[in-house]
């Protein structure tokens, strides 16, 4: 795990290795969201779509699971 000090104004150095595996250069344009006690630094992606396919376990199938309990519910 990188640490990293907060200068002045709020900034931070995102380290050299962070920065060549997700390829952040200067101008870069970053989101930051915050979930709980976290804050997050997104890099931008060129298909955001097919870079979160397989990013959820298909195992449980929530999907099945709700045409399960929607079936039940008609069937009352």
């Amino acid at each position: 795990m990188n640490t990293v000090k907060v200068l002045t104004k709020g900034q931070i150095v995102i380290p050299a290795s962070i920065r060549k595996k997700y390829d952040i250069h200067p101008g870069n344009a970053l989101q930051i969201f915050e979930y709980g006690n976290l804050i997050y630094l997104v890099p931008p992606v060129k298909d955001p779509v097919k870079d979160a396919m397989g990013c959820l376990p298909q195992n449980p199938s929530l999907s099945k699971a709700l045409l399960n309990e929607r079936r039940e519910d008609f069937a009352e």
